[in-house]
């Protein structure tokens, strides 16, 4: 979930990049481990500049420790696709992949790319018990280890609590509840809710199926049969329709644009991911909040903002909580011994100032250490958010959100992941088949209904030629 500022982007590249990726890969001439050499090239997905700077900071500490010497490259996650199909094609694939989302995973290891044994030995030589159960579940295909689960986003509806102890209404925690605040909150120049409706970007499809999963709506069935004309599924986007088209701003929503409206006070509704809160506070020049009240305080936004981290809708037995999770990869040429001490190292020694990088969107998976149990977890609490300005995550927010957040992560779901079919939810994130039928449906382009069925036979169509 990367923007040009943060962690959401549109995967650019198709399906026939996809299949034409397994293709080249057997066509490569670099099969095996590669040669121990003490040397090993890194690419991580952590591209923004103050990121890959406090990286390097990490690697050269691990160099000096270890002998072994890294090349990091900071790739952008849009171009991820491209450029693994180019290097298997060519023999050059990294040793290690940071950062790496799931879908992104899935599709490397349904292609035959990954080494699953060492992130297997590094988790138990780490000790499973030291991980959280939900994220090691959520990067595994029966037993296998397809990397290292390193940290996670969660993704949030934030809304203007001002507002809504005005108006006395209750927290936005299910469809009625969003409904009923939405079209209270809508009129005199403001909207009720900012959510994306952007054709050509992921952050689409992330912002719905956080709302989707709400309701239950699946991508696929018990049957791996495409699911999104269920009958849940038809209620989540005419739930979506509602919210963005009704009762939000004209025109396609992007990741920017919906921030922007909420921070102008133009919105009292936001959904967005953790990556938010520290702009949300006032701690980032380039994004600051703008309302008639933060002129003189930065951080009235975030102290009258209230946070809701799962939703329910009506045909669901529970909340939903939706996030990702983003893990170490090393691929079927890495380097075995040196890969697994860099792993080894960035999830030990070098994890604090790995996720210290952005916690309000690195929320560690791994808890603590035998000895420590919650040594991550403690230091994440305390680890300094912001870019300009810099605070500690528990003075920004209050503990109790900062708990429901490491608890969230516990409770991720995800469409098509532990249902094995994660290598069809990678492919999505490059044809974009849901945010293209949101984009048509919130132009008033076509119905709730319709939206659901293109959706469902394009996921279908899109299955089909995965096979």
């Amino acid at each position: 979930m990367r923007t040009k500022s943060r962690r959401y982007s549109a995967i650019a590249v198709g399906v026939t990049a996809t299949l034409t990726l397994g293709v080249l890969a057997g066509c490569s001439g670099r099969t095996g481990p590669g040669k121990p050499d003490r040397e090993i090239t890194v690419w991580s997905q952590e591209n923004l500049p103050d990121r890959v700077a406090a990286t390097r900071k990490i690697v050269a500490k691990f160099e000096q420790k270890t002998g072994v010497k890294v090349h990091l490259v900071g790739v952008d996650e849009g171009q991820m696709p491209q450029l693994i199909m180019s290097a298997a094609a060519a023999g050059t694939l990294p040793d290690v992949i940071g950062a790496a989302p799931m879908g992104e995973v899935w599709q490397m290891y349904s292609n035959g790319l990954l080494n699953t044994q060492i992130p297997k030995q590094i988790v138990s030589e780490l000790g499973r018990d030291t991980f959280n159960a939900n994220a090691l579940e959520l990067t595994s295909d029966k037993g296998a280890n397809l990397g290292v689960p390193s940290d996670a986003w969660l993704q949030l509806m934030v809304y203007r609590k001002d507002r809504f102890d005005q108006k006395r209404l209750p927290a936005p925690d299910t469809y009625a509840k969003a409904l009923t605040a939405a079209k209270a909150l809508t009129g005199d120049g403001r909207y009720g809710v900012s959510a994306a409706t952007d054709p050509s970007d992921v952050f689409t499809s992330q912002s719905f199926e956080s709302l989707a999963l709400a309701d239950d709506c699946q991508l696929v069935d018990a049957q791996h049969h495409a699911a999104l004309a269920s009958p849940p599924c038809r209620t989540a986007f005419k739930t979506y329709d509602d919210l963005a088209r009704t009762y939000g701003a004209p025109g396609a929503q992007t990741v920017d644009s919906t921030r922007a409206t909420y921070f102008a006070g133009r919105s009292s509704m936001l959904v967005w991911s953790s990556f938010l809160l520290d702009e949300l506070d006032g701690l980032r020049k380039d994004a600051l909040p703008s309302c008639p009240e933060c002129a003189n305080d930065p951080q009235y936004l975030s102290r009258n903002s209230g946070i809701v981290t799962a939703m329910q809708g009506p045909d669901a037995a529970e909340k939903a909580q939706f996030g990702e999770i983003t893990s170490w990869v090393t691929t079927k040429t890495a380097e075995t011994a040196a890969s697994r001490q860099f792993i080894e190292y960035m999830m030990g020694a070098g994890y604090e100032d790995w996720f210290g990088m952005a916690p309000e969107g690195k929320i560690p998976v791994r808890d603590g250490t035998a000895a420590e149990p919650r040594r991550y977890l403690d230091a994440w609490r305390h680890s300094q958010i912001g870019v300009d300005t810099k605070k500690p995550l528990d003075q920004a927010y209050p503990a109790s959100l900062l708990d429901r957040l490491a608890d969230g992560v516990t409770h991720i779901r995800r469409w098509g992941i532990t249902q094995g079919d994660g290598a069809l939810v990678g492919a999505t994130n490059g044809e974009l088949p849901v945010p293209k039928a949101i984009g048509a449906m919130t132009s008033g382009q076509t119905s709730p209904s319709e939206a659901a069925r293109e959706a469902d036979a394009d996921v279908a169509a899109l299955q089909k030629s995965l096979q």
